[in-house]
Protein backbone atom coordinates (compact mmCIF):
# COMPACT_ATOMS: atom_id res chain seq x y z
CA UNK A 1 0.00 0.00 0.00
CA UNK A 2 1.33 3.42 -0.91
CA UNK A 3 1.82 5.74 2.04
CA UNK A 4 2.00 9.48 2.35
CA UNK A 5 5.63 10.61 2.76
CA UNK A 6 4.78 13.04 5.57
CA UNK A 7 3.16 10.88 8.22
CA UNK A 8 3.13 7.29 6.95
CA UNK A 9 -0.66 6.96 6.75
CA UNK A 10 -2.25 5.34 3.69
CA UNK A 11 -2.52 7.74 0.78
CA UNK A 12 -6.30 7.36 0.52
CA UNK A 13 -6.64 8.53 4.14
CA UNK A 14 -5.19 11.92 3.16
CA UNK A 15 -8.11 12.63 0.80
CA UNK A 16 -11.35 14.23 2.01
CA UNK A 17 -14.24 11.81 2.20
CA UNK A 18 -16.96 12.15 -0.44
CA UNK A 19 -20.05 10.22 -1.38
CA UNK A 20 -21.51 9.44 -4.78
CA UNK A 21 -24.66 7.56 -5.66
CA UNK A 22 -24.04 5.27 -8.60
CA UNK A 23 -26.44 3.17 -10.64
CA UNK A 24 -26.23 -0.62 -10.20
CA UNK A 25 -24.86 -1.02 -13.75
CA UNK A 26 -22.14 1.54 -12.98
CA UNK A 27 -21.16 -0.30 -9.80
CA UNK A 28 -21.00 -3.65 -11.61
CA UNK A 29 -18.90 -2.25 -14.46
CA UNK A 30 -16.64 -0.40 -12.02
CA UNK A 31 -15.98 -3.66 -10.15
CA UNK A 32 -15.26 -5.41 -13.45
CA UNK A 33 -12.84 -2.70 -14.60
CA UNK A 34 -11.07 -2.71 -11.21
CA UNK A 35 -10.55 -6.46 -11.42
CA UNK A 36 -9.25 -6.23 -15.01
CA UNK A 37 -6.88 -3.38 -14.16
CA UNK A 38 -5.64 -5.14 -11.04
CA UNK A 39 -4.93 -8.38 -12.90
CA UNK A 40 -3.13 -6.63 -15.76
CA UNK A 41 -0.69 -4.66 -13.60
CA UNK A 42 2.89 -5.75 -13.11
CA UNK A 43 3.62 -3.45 -10.14
CA UNK A 44 1.06 -4.27 -7.46
CA UNK A 45 2.47 -2.21 -4.59
CA UNK A 46 -0.34 0.34 -4.80
CA UNK A 47 -3.81 -1.03 -4.15
CA UNK A 48 -6.32 -0.19 -6.90
CA UNK A 49 -9.85 0.30 -5.59
CA UNK A 50 -13.13 1.51 -7.01
CA UNK A 51 -12.31 4.87 -5.41
CA UNK A 52 -9.02 4.95 -7.34
CA UNK A 53 -10.95 4.55 -10.59
CA UNK A 54 -13.54 7.12 -9.52
CA UNK A 55 -10.76 9.67 -8.87
CA UNK A 56 -9.42 8.97 -12.37
CA UNK A 57 -12.92 9.42 -13.81
CA UNK A 58 -13.28 12.76 -12.01
CA UNK A 59 -9.88 13.87 -13.37
CA UNK A 60 -11.03 12.97 -16.89
CA UNK A 61 -14.33 14.79 -16.41
CA UNK A 62 -12.61 17.91 -15.09
CA UNK A 63 -10.11 17.88 -17.97
CA UNK A 64 -13.04 17.86 -20.41
CA UNK A 65 -15.50 20.05 -18.50
CA UNK A 66 -15.66 22.60 -21.33
CA UNK A 67 -17.53 19.98 -23.38
CA UNK A 68 -20.39 19.60 -20.89
CA UNK A 69 -23.61 20.86 -22.46
CA UNK A 70 -27.26 20.25 -21.66
CA UNK A 71 -29.88 20.63 -18.96
CA UNK A 72 -30.26 17.01 -17.84
CA UNK A 73 -27.87 14.24 -16.84
CA UNK A 74 -28.65 12.40 -20.08
CA UNK A 75 -27.97 15.48 -22.24
CA UNK A 76 -24.71 16.16 -20.41
CA UNK A 77 -23.68 12.50 -20.79
CA UNK A 78 -24.36 12.67 -24.53
CA UNK A 79 -22.36 15.90 -24.84
CA UNK A 80 -19.35 14.16 -23.28
CA UNK A 81 -19.68 10.62 -24.63
CA UNK A 82 -21.94 10.72 -27.66
CA UNK A 83 -21.18 10.73 -31.32
CA UNK A 84 -17.95 8.72 -31.13
CA UNK A 85 -16.03 11.83 -30.06
CA UNK A 86 -12.62 11.50 -28.52
CA UNK A 87 -12.03 13.07 -25.12
CA UNK A 88 -8.44 13.51 -24.00
CA UNK A 89 -7.37 11.15 -26.76
CA UNK A 90 -9.68 8.36 -25.58
CA UNK A 91 -12.61 6.91 -27.51
CA UNK A 92 -15.80 6.67 -25.46
CA UNK A 93 -18.98 4.89 -26.34
CA UNK A 94 -22.38 6.11 -25.17
CA UNK A 95 -23.56 4.32 -22.03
Amino acid sequence: MTTNDDDGQPRYATFPRSEARLRPDQMAKLDEVRRQVSRARSDKRERITNNTLLRLAVDLLLANSAHIKGDTEEEMRRSLLGGGRHLSGMNFQTL
